[in-house]
C-alpha cells in the first residue's frame, strides 16, 4: 500500500541522491576507503528514484480512475476557461476596432456631406459668375465695340494729355471685361476642385463601409466563438461535477471496504493480544536487543515507501502508512522475518492476499509481521516456519498497481516502524 504522493517521493529521492553525492564530495579527502560504499549507495538511491516513479498511491483502482477523471476534468475546465478568456479578449478587441471603424465611417460621411455642400455652393457661384460676366460684357458692348470706340476716341483727342485720359478710360473698360472672365475661370477651377473632393469623399465612404461590412462578419464569428466557449465551460463544469460525484461514490465504497477490513483486523488483534497475555503470564519468549531480530523479508531489495504519517494524495486525510514497501517484482520469494506460526491468511479487496506470521513474545510483547499483496502463498494457516523460509511470493493484488511487498510489524497489535528491527 503506497499513500506517499508520487511527486513528493520523487523529490525526496532526488534530495536523498543530492545528499549522498554532496556527502561523497565533502568527505572524499578523508574517507577514500568508503568510495566503493558511497557509489553503492548512489546506485541504490538512483534505483529508488527509478522505482519511485512506479510507486502509486494507496487506493482502489476504481478510486484512482475516479481521481484521474476529476483531475482531467479540472484540466479541461481550466483549458475551457482559458479559451473563453481568449475569445472574450478577441471579441472585446474587435468591438473596440468596430467602434473605431464606425467613427471613421461617420467622419467620412461628414466630410462627404461637407464637400457636397461646398460643391453645391461652387455650382451656384459659377452660375452667378456667368450671369455677371454676361451682364458686364452686354453693358460694355451696348456702348459699341470697345476697340472701335477706343480708336475713335484716340482720333478725337485734342492734346497728348487728352489722349492719355482717353487711353486710360479704354483700359478701364477692357479691364472690366478681363476681370469678369478671370473671376468666371477661377470659379470654374474651384468648382472642379470641389467635384474632385466630393469624389474622393465618396470613395473614402465606400472603403469605410466595405471594411465595416467585412468586420461585421468577423464580429459575428467572434461572438459565436464566445458563445461556444461559454457552452464549453458549462459542459466542463458539468463534467467536473459528474467526475467529483463519481469520485465521492468511489470514496464511499472504499471507505466501506476499509471499515469491513478494520473489523476483521480488530478480531485478529484480539487474538494477538490474548496470545500476548498468555505469553506474559508464562514469562516466556525472547528477551534482549531487538536490532537485528528480524530478517529482511525480500533479499537484496530496498524500501520504496517507508513507514510514517502523511497526507493521502487522493483521499486527503492524515493517515499512517503502517509499514515499509519493498521493491519486489511479481513472483519474488518472500522470506519469514523470524521463526513463528502462520496465524491467518485471507484475501482482502484492500490488501490483496494477506499473511499474518506470529513470531511470539519479544521482551514481554507479542510481535506479528504481515505480508500484503501476495500473488500466492507458500505456507498455510497453522504452519510453523523457520527464519528465512519462503512464506509466499510478491504480487500486486488488492489496492496496488505494481508488484511489491507491503511489510508491517505489529507489537501487541499496534503497527510500528520495521526499520529498527532489522
Amino acid at each position: 500500500m503506497r499513500p506517499f504522493p508520487r511527486a513528493a517521493r520523487r523529490r525526496l529521492a532526488v534530495a536523498s541522491l543530492a545528499g549522498v553525492v554532496s556527502l561523497g564530495v565533502l568527505t572524499a579527502p578523508y574517507a577514500q576507503a568508503d568510495d566503493h560504499k558511497l557509489k553503492d549507495r548512489q546506485k541504490h538511491v538512483q534505483s529508488q528514484i527509478h522505482h519511485a516513479s512506479r510507486d502509486l498511491d494507496e487506493s482502489s483502482a476504481r478510486m484512482r480512475r475516479a481521481a484521474a477523471a476529476v483531475e482531467a476534468a479540472k484540466a479541461e475546465l481550466d483549458q475551457a476557461r482559458r479559451e473563453l478568456g481568449a475569445a472574450k479578449a478577441k471579441r472585446d478587441a474587435a468591438s473596440l476596432r468596430d467602434q473605431q471603424m464606425q467613427e471613421k465611417l461617420q467622419q467620412a460621411e461628414a466630410r462627404l456631406a461637407q464637400t457636397q455642400s461646398d460643391l453645391a455652393q461652387g455650382q451656384q457661384a459659377v452660375t452667378d459668375q456667368r450671369d455677371q460676366v454676361t451682364d458686364t460684357v452686354t453693358s460694355i458692348y451696348e456702348q459699341g465695340d470697345p476697340q472701335l470706340l477706343a480708336f475713335s476716341s484716340m482720333l478725337d483727342a485734342q492734346s497728348p494729355a487728352d489722349l492719355t485720359r482717353r487711353m486710360e478710360a479704354n483700359n478701364v473698360i477692357v479691364g472690366r471685361e478681363t476681370r469678369a472672365y478671370d473671376s468666371l475661370h477661377a470659379a470654374e477651377v474651384l468648382l472642379q476642385v470641389r467635384e474632385d473632393e466630393v469624389q474622393q469623399a465618396r470613395d473614402e465612404v465606400e472603403v469605410q463601409r466595405e471594411e465595416a461590412a467585412q468586420h461585421l462578419v468577423v464580429m459575428r464569428e467572434l461572438v459565436e466563438q464566445t458563445h461556444r466557449a461559454k457552452d464549453a465551460v458549462r459542459e466542463k463544469v458539468r463534467s467536473r461535477r459528474s467526475a467529483e460525484q463519481a469520485a465521492e461514490r468511489a470514496r464511499a465504497r472504499d471507505k466501506a471496504q476499509l471499515q469491513r477490513l478494520q473489523a476483521r483486523e480488530r478480531a485478529i488483534k484480539e487474538r494477538i493480544l490474548r496470545q500476548a497475555q498468555r505469553a506474559a503470564r508464562s514469562h516466556g519468549g525472547y528477551h534482549g536487543r531487538t536490532v537485528g531480530f528480524l530478517e529482511r523479508p525480500v533479499l537484496n531489495s530496498y524500501v520504496t515507501s517507508p513507514y510514517g504519517w502523511r497526507v493521502h494524495p487522493i483521499y486527503h486525510y492524515w493517515g499512517l502508512h503502517d509499514g515499509d514497501d519493498f521493491h519486489a517484482p511479481c513472483g519474488t520469494p518472500l522470506h519469514a522475518a523470524g521463526s513463528g506460526t502462520v496465524m491467518s491468511e485471507y484475501y482482502s479487496s484492500v490488501w490483496g492476499n494477506r499473511l499474518y506470521l506470529n513470531l511470539g513474545v519479544v521482551n514481554g510483547k507479542n510481535v506479528t509481521v504481515i505480508y500484503n499483496h501476495l500473488t500466492r502463498y507458500a505456507v498455510g494457516r497453522g504452519a510453523h516456519v523457520g527464519r528465512g523460509q519462503v512464506v509466499g511470493y510478491a504480487g500486486t493484488t488488492g489496492w496496488s498497481t505494481a508488484c511489491h511487498l507491503h511489510f508491517t510489524v505489529m507489537v501487541n497489535g499496534q503497527a510500528v516502524n520495521p526499520q529498527p528491527w532489522f
